[in-house]
Formats: structure tokens, C-alpha cells, sequence
């Protein structure tokens, strides 16, 4: 049986580099794309410095290439950025997979594509569980390039029979998370202030629900969706959600800590617009892919405050 290759755009981000790990261990050729310089590199991993918004270099990186999965992870990602960025997150987002999707309907063999979406397309539920038929109504400019990206995947396998489908991703975590997002904030905060490194840690809304889980389990579930005989959208979460106020009181009570002590409210941290609460209903992927999250939040939570007390033990340079 030939080696199967995969091509995985932001490879270098949270949901990247863990899906490389995945497929180099289920001995595939695995193809990554960033714009970065990979620095010392994933094992096992072709590096391909290259813009998504450049369409020629993609079309000839898919062609060259002939990957039979496409997993495009690859983006502008983070919502409160979006209000900053608006029109580079829409380009990095949107015309970033029109490019890849362009590039997959015009090569010789047509790829597999999973497109990483996101449980922000559905914006405000009123507290109702999302489900994949729930109408798209965004509330920032990241949900509304998710939303553009999700409908041009479903034009494309409508129109010309790609196999591509959309990966509902509600939030996921882990250590390889950036500090712009508000879990690895909040955990690292508290971690320094347990060590006496910090003595407050400033957030904005933290009323707001959400559905948090596992980042390995979530590009497993990305793996399963492309393995199947015809393409089909999912909703990834653990169907499970909590206020940030509760996720922070679990952080700082996992050090020991009182949160009330430490944490301050900023209005400079306050989005433009934010969804109150975010819910999922994951049920198809548990009936159809025999998917289901097994992290939750407590032992999630767990995972980071450990991982982020061994980074501050380990050596510095």
C-alpha cells in the first residue's frame, strides 16, 4: 500500500503541530505549510514556508505536492484579534481557503480537504446546544471569515464534487497555546502569582460561557472526518460548558489560591461585541464518527496548571 500524504496548513500552531505528531505516527508523508520559518522543525515533517492569500504559490504547492488529505488548519485565529485586524483576519480566513480550494478543484488527483470552522459561526444560540444545521449568525469578524470559509466548502463539494468538510471546532486548549488566548492568560497568570512572579492578572468579560476541551482529541476527531467514505460537517466540543469566572475560580483554587485576591477587570479588555454563551451538541459526531471528548474541563485545567508549573521550572535560554 503506497505512503498517503497529507498536507496540514498551519502546521506550526496548537491544532497543527499536534495533527502532524498524529499522522507521522499513522505513517503518513505529512506536507506543512506556514508562514513562519519552522525554526528546529517537527520530526518527520516537510516544511513549506508560504502564504495562504498567495494563490499561485498554494496551486503549485498542491500540485507538486499531490497530497491525498488537505487538513487546513491555517489562519488568523484568535476572535478578539479579529476586532483589530478585521480585513487581514477575513484574507488569512476566507480567501485563504478559496485559494486551497481553487488549488485542490484544478489538481490532477483530487484531495480529501478538512476545513478547520468554528463553533463562533453560530454566534449568539440564546444557551441552545448548536448543532451542525444551526443557521450561521456571527458576532465577530473571525465568525463571519469562519462562516464565508464553511459556505465556500460546501460550494465546492456541491459544485464540483470535492470531498471536503467542515470541522465545527469549539474551543480547544492545551500548553502549545499562544498567551493571547484567554485560558493559557489565565493559567500562566496564576501559575506566576502561586511562585510570587506576579501579583494580579487582569481580564475582561469574564461572565461569558463556553465549551472547552482536549486540542490532541479535537485533530483526532479531524483525522476520523476524513477517513470516512462521503464528506460530512461535524460540531467537536465536549458538550459541556461553563462560565470563564468558573474556569478561573477552578485555576487559582487548583494553586491553592483566592482568585478574589489576585484577579482585576479591565474595560480595556472588553470586545466590541461578544457571545454570551456558547453551547454544543456534539451528538452526530458521537453517532456517526464514534467521536467523543474524554477531557473535560476540571481534568483539562489540570493538564495546563501542571504543564505551565513544569515550563517555569525548566531552564531559561
Amino acid at each position: 500500500m503506497a505512503t498517503p500524504t497529507a498536507l496540514v496548513t498551519g502546521v506550526l500552531g496548537q491544532d497543527g503541530s499536534y495533527l502532524a505528531e498524529l499522522l507521522t505516527a499513522k505513517g503518513y508523508r505529512v506536507v506543512g505549510l506556514d508562514v513562519a520559518e519552522p525554526g528546529a522543525g517537527l520530526p518527520g515533517v516537510e516544511h513549506v514556508v508560504a502564504s495562504m492569500v498567495d494563490a499561485p504559490a498554494i496551486t503549485e504547492l498542491v500540485a507538486s505536492t499531490r497530497p491525498d488529505e488537505i487538513y487546513h488548519l491555517a489562519g488568523q485565529s484568535s476572535v478578539g484579534r479579529s476586532f483589530a485586524e478585521p480585513v487581514d483576519t477575513f484574507r488569512s480566513v476566507a480567501q485563504g481557503t478559496l485559494n486551497l480550494l481553487e488549488a485542490a478543484r484544478t489538481a490532477a488527483r483530487l484531495p480529501r480537504i478538512l476545513l478547520a470552522g468554528s463553533g463562533e459561526v453560530f454566534g449568539d444560540t440564546a444557551g441552545e446546544p448548536a448543532t451542525e444545521t444551526r443557521a450561521f449568525r456571527p458576532l465577530s469578524p473571525y465568525g463571519a471569515a469562519k462562516a464565508a470559509a464553511s459556505h465556500l466548502a460546501a460550494t465546492y463539494r456541491a459544485a464540483y464534487g470535492l470531498f471536503a468538510c467542515v470541522a465545527y471546532f469549539y474551543n480547544h486548549e492545551s500548553p502549545r497555546r499562544p498567551e493571547r488566548f484567554v485560558t493559557r492568560k489565565i493559567v500562566r497568570g496564576a501559575c506566576r502569582i502561586a511562585r510570587g512572579l506576579d501579583s494580579t492578572l487582569e481580564l475582561g468579560d469574564t461572565s461569558v460561557v463556553r465549551d472547552w476541551g482536549w486540542a490532541p482529541e479535537y485533530v483526532e476527531a479531524a483525522w476520523q472526518m476524513l477517513a470516512r467514505e462521503t464528506p460530512e460537517d461535524f460540531v467537536i466540543a465536549t458538550g459541556t460548558s461553563i462560565s470563564l469566572d468558573d474556569f478561573v475560580t477552578k485555576t487559582f483554587t487548583r494553586l491553592g489560591l483566592d482568585r478574589t485576591a489576585h484577579v482585576v477587570k479591565s474595560a480595556a479588555l472588553l470586545r466590541a461585541a461578544e457571545i454570551p454563551i456558547m453551547r454544543a451538541d456534539p451528538a452526530r459526531a458521537a453517532a456517526r464518527l464514534g467521536w467523543r471528548a474524554t477531557v473535560h474541563v476540571d481534568e483539562l485545567i489540570e493538564r495546563l496548571v501542571d504543564a505551565e508549573q513544569r515550563a517555569l521550572d525548566a531552564p531559561s535560554g
